[in-house]
């Protein structure tokens, strides 16, 4: 399964990759990321993160529980979060990948696409349910710095 979104934000870049660039960050504006805990850095340095997904589907609930490491890291341009357990199992993928363009003066288009490869989240439905949970995340993100101050630097 992928689910691909775009969405143009007020810049700038900087800003913008602030907030997709680090998975803690994903709460304030993605349903989808219920919890998210920072952990110790992978022994190459890769930043992780022990992250919980959760949608809803009428009244079932799915969570899913993940160990995420950030397995591309190009400031202002590309950031992508890649599943990565250290259980010694086989796992399902999972992986969010967000892509920056400057689309005119101060605008920047940014690109999310999370692609899963496992079935337990597979079917139309949940399909749907996390396409929706995406869709409102780039809404929540485009109102999140449409409300920060306009000199402020930070999100």
């Amino acid at each position: 399964m992928r689910i691909e979104r775009s969405v143009v934000l007020p810049g700038p870049e900087s800003v913008v990759f602030e907030l997709l660039d680090d998975l803690g960050r994903y709460p304030e504006w993605m349903d989808l990321v219920h919890d998210v805990t920072e952990l110790a850095p992978t022994p190459d340095g890769r930043r992780a993160w022990d992250v919980e997904l959760r949608a809803q589907v009428g009244p079932l609930a799915r969570s899913k529980r993940l160990r995420m490491v950030r397995s591309v890291h190009e400031p202002t341009s590309t950031v992508v979060f890649e599943r990565d357990e250290v259980d010694g199992r086989r796992h399902s993928p999972w992986v969010l990948q967000s892509t920056l363009v400057s689309s005119a003066p101060s605008q920047i288009e940014v690109t999310m696409t999370l692609s899963y490869g496992g079935n337990l989240w597979a079917g139309a439905v949940l399909e749907r349910v996390l396409d929706d949970h995406v869709e409102r995340g780039a809404l929540a993100l485009a109102s999140l710095l449409a409300t920060r101050p306009p000199d402020s630097g930070t999100a």
